[in-house]
């Protein structure tokens, strides 16, 4: 299983709508659109799961125009950890 990391998301689209696209490259577990807590607005980016094909759907949507926005799609890193 690899995650994705998916940027410059049109603030309009849903789970729903990204997840299509990323299912022609190979089965996909999850996708997380991040929302702000406060306002619940998306922040134009998110996360995708798969089981199989990441490395195809990285290299093929890397750019790739989706609802009027190009997609920033790349491997996701972990997170860091935060300071208390």
């Amino acid at each position: 299983m690899k995650t994705i990391y998916v940027g410059n998301i049109n603030y309009d689209a849903t789970a729903e709508d990204l997840k299509p696209i990323f299912a022609e490259y190979g089965e996909v577990l999850s996708v997380k659109i991040i929302n702000d807590r406060e306002t619940g607005r998306s922040k134009g980016f998110g996360f995708v799961e798969m089981e199989s094909g990441a490395e195809t759907a990285i290299e093929e949507l890397d750019g790739k125009e989706f609802l009027g926005r190009r997609l920033r799609v790349n491997e996701a890193r972990p997170r860091a950890p935060r300071e208390s």
